[in-house]
């Protein structure tokens, strides 16, 4: 099958896309699925320059980051195996099924819960492993799963559409989980231009809340057609504070995946007892963290990676309902994938970049 294969930490060079890997057979209770689309994240990314390891202090980037350890540069903080077939959100048919698994799933659309859980023990967050990092994922012709991991769907969405949704949409869906997100509530969404960000800013307008969103100047009517109440611009010097005025006093949620120098003005724009959720750091992971505004504000800080797979039988009901319009700025065949990366890179587009698998 044609698949693109990471060889190693380092720059697009290391992703090389051949036409002869074999096909994976699924194993017990596993499923293998055509892939019709994979969507482009910055996971596929950060792993393949090592950002993710600890011994990086700066910002996402498209560069190898010399200082990368290898043995802790997935989410994981674990080594990966080389090579490794990335892609997080493979969308296509089931095609075959190992022992233990209903056999009327093959030729059902599906889209897959892309956390791999322990089978004895699926609670433990420390032993789940992610599509496409700890496990060969969708930026390939065929990809194995676990059967468990499956939603068969009829979704009126396109295989690019939904390979825009697992990883970015279920990612957003758990941020506002962990904040206990509701109707009311005014949420400051950073980075509302890109995957988890438009998702965001759409699951938040669904659930009834006022939604501040943060994007760069030529974005902001694109963002604000997907329900942003207010589209703040990230060119101005002060941004938490423009949020906070522009919603008329302090926020109940601040749903960042931004990180970087704004931290502590966000929280300092949170009321008392709000939350404050992560699941990312684009402009750097390390931050400064008065924690009398924390304590004195009874402010609540939540991380969001690995979530319960409610978070994403949730995600598809709203889903197949289609109360959610799924945004693909652009498509590239897998040959591609380097000019794909380098878009995505870019952070000129609004919404999803997506990897095609049809001829």
């Amino acid at each position: 099958m044609r698949a693109a294969l990471l060889l190693g930490l380092g720059g697009p060079e290391m992703l090389e896309v051949r036409d002869d890997v074999p096909v994976p057979a699924p194993g017990p209770g596993e499923v293998l699925i055509e892939v019709a689309a994979c969507g482009v994240n910055n996971t596929d990314i950060n792993t393949r320059v090592g950002w993710y390891s600890r011994s990086v202090t700066g910002a996402t980037s498209g560069e190898r980051f010399a200082e990368a350890r290898g043995d802790d540069a997935t989410w994981g903080r674990g080594g990966l195996g080389y090579p490794r077939i990335q892609g997080a959100d493979p969308s296509g048919r089931v095609v075959a099924v190992g022992t233990g698994v209903d056999d009327s799933l093959i030729g059902k659309r599906v889209l897959v819960d892309p956390w791999r859980r322990d089978s004895t023990d699926p609670t433990d967050r420390a032993l789940a492993g992610y599509l496409g990092s700890e496990y060969d994922g969708g930026f390939a012709e065929y990809c194995v799963v676990p059967a468990v991991n499956v939603y068969a769907h009829d979704a009126p969405f396109t295989d690019a559409e939904l390979a825009s949704l697992p990883c970015s949409w279920s990612t957003a869906e758990h941020m506002l989980q962990r904040v206990g997100a509701a109707p009311g509530q005014a949420i400051a969404v950073t980075g509302a231009s890109g995957g988890v960000g438009s998702a965001l800013v759409q699951l938040a307008a669904f659930r009834g809340m006022t939604v501040l969103a943060v994007a760069g100047a030529s974005k902001a009517d694109a963002v604000g057609e997907l329900g942003a109440h207010h589209v703040i611009e990230r060119e101005l010097h002060d941004v938490p504070t423009a949020v906070m005025e522009a919603n008329g006093g302090p926020l109940d949620v601040i749903a960042d995946v931004v990180g970087g120098p704004d931290f502590g003005g966000w929280l300092a724009a949170l009321r008392r007892g709000g939350h404050y959720v992560t699941s990312g750091a684009i402009a750097g992971p390390v931050v400064e963290l008065d924690l009398r505004t924390l304590y004195l504000n009874d402010l609540e800080l939540h991380g969001a990676t690995v979530f319960d797979p409610q978070v994403f039988a949730d995600l598809m009901a709203i889903v197949t309902d289609g109360a959610i319009r799924p945004v693909v700025a652009d498509t590239y065949p897998l040959e591609a994938i380097h000019d794909a990366q380098a878009a995505f890179e870019r952070k000129q587009h609004v919404g999803a970049i997506v990897i095609s698998l049809h001829d």
